[in-house]
């Protein structure tokens, strides 16, 4: 099983929550592939241009040299993001495009999306773990 971190995962860990390190820790102990999509990356980085965190800007930097970075290289995740969405919006159940996208690469390179939001949990088919409960 090979997981992606969504970018509240991804928040979790920079702000050095000890329950996501250790998630992490046992798992890159038993040499699970962890990755980040450029969609999470993008989020942290606009993120940081808004505000002064020096400190958790050196985590992510640290953070995002550790995973490896999951690009939109692959015209079938962005097909699967436009059946989420237009089943998301035919059911009136809408969700931020980002987070369309993350679940669409996941669900085309066979990861399970690991997030705290429940937003996820409107995409059918999608395998999905919270590591904060």
């Amino acid at each position: 099983m090979s997981y992606l971190l969504d970018t509240n995962i991804v928040s979790f860990v920079i702000k050095d929550n000890i329950k996501i390190r250790q998630k992490l820790q046992s798992l890159r102990f038993q040499r699970v592939k962890i990755y980040i999509s450029c969609i999470t990356y993008f989020e942290v980085k606009r993120g940081f241009l808004a505000v002064d965190a020096p400190k958790q800007r050196e985590r992510f930097n640290q953070l995002y040299q550790d995973y490896e970075i999951i690009f939109l290289d692959d015209l079938a995740i962005l097909e699967k993001a436009a059946e989420i969405h237009a089943n998301l919006r035919l059911r009136g159940v809408p969700i931020q495009t980002e987070d369309i996208l993350i679940a669409a690469t996941a669900m085309i390179k066979g990861f399970t999306v690991v997030s705290n939001d429940s937003d996820f949990l409107r995409i059918e088919g999608l395998s999905l773990e919270n590591w904060t409960e």
